[in-house]
């Protein structure tokens, strides 16, 4: 039986409120299940106001006992849940576990798919190599402190640009041998921040992807592709390497640092800084 248990955890603990990114990443990861009619249709609810409502329950069993008028269900991913929602007048999904329940405004769902880096309503997002000061303090606090998250396996440091909005943040992808939301990801995003890189007023943000090892294969090796700038952490021998077009070309590092310090005034002296060619721990 499938089943989102991550969702359905937070649901049966009435925790949807007090856990709500965690929620919203387990949705975003696993989808939902749709409740449908017997021509195929899907089954809309209607919230408190009276508005339209998108259901979604965390396993099709769920469905046949909490929703009996149901014919059945299709299990939907995010992008096929906005989808659905976008074609009709529905603002909310209406979320169902066993023993629980909880209401998402669909606004914060589209902005946990931008922060998370996916494709939402349209929006084309474009990853490139950064050089920013803090993406290279990310990369080099990661050779430092990888070994301390035994399930990750690799990050991949980009500059992200929603192309159709103009948005932009530094953005870790996280390959991680363990389900999805990962806790190892999250833990190690915030010991990075609180503890590792220090954001300025003038710094971009910092977002975070985890992705599965084997369940995200094709993800993978599109990120390998692009050409970023990569940690990997082999928990087998302990070795952690660093991948860098910087230390294939250091002039191509040194032109894209000294562009960037003329758009951002003060960050000269960090930006030009010479860096080793290669690096392994």
């Amino acid at each position: 039986m499938i089943i989102n248990s991550a969702l359905a955890d937070i649901l049966d603990r009435d925790a949807g409120a007090t856990e709500s990114d965690l929620l919203l990443a387990a949705l975003v990861d696993h989808g939902a299940f749709v409740p449908v009619r017997e021509n195929g249709s899907v089954l809309f609810f209607r919230d408190d106001a009276g508005n339209p409502a998108l259901p979604g329950y965390v396993s099709e069993s769920c469905v046949e006992v909490r929703l009996a008028e149901a014919a059945g269900s299709v299990h939907c991913d995010v992008m096929r849940l906005l989808d659905i929602a976008g074609d009709t007048e529905a603002g909310r999904l209406m979320l169902f576990s066993d023993h629980g329940s909880a209401t998402v405004p669909l606004p914060l769902l589209v902005r946990t798919l931008r922060r998370r880096g996916r494709q939402s309503q349209g929006e084309r997002l474009r990853l490139t190599w950064s050089t920013h000061p803090a993406a290279v303090a990310l990369r080099d606090a990661l050779l430092r402190r990888v070994r301390e998250f035994a399930a990750v396996r690799t990050v991949w440091i980009s500059h992200a640009r929603w192309l159709d909005t103009g948005m932009e943040t530094l953005l870790l992808h996280v390959a991680v041998d363990e389900d999805l939301p990962s806790p190892t990801a999250h833990r190690m995003m915030e010991v990075l921040l609180a503890e590792e890189v220090t954001l300025g007023d003038g710094d971009p943000k910092v977002g975070m992807i985890a992705v599965n090892t084997a369940a995200h294969a094709d993800a993978i090796a599109d990120l390998e592709r692009m050409g970023l700038d990569t940690v990997r952490h082999d928990r087998e021998t302990g070795r952690v390497e660093v991948v860098s077009q910087e230390y294939d070309d250091p002039q191509v590092a040194d032109a894209a640092r000294r562009a960037l310090a003329e758009e951002q005034p003060g960050a000269g002296s960090e930006a030009e800084r010479p860096r080793r060619w290669w690096r392994r721990g």
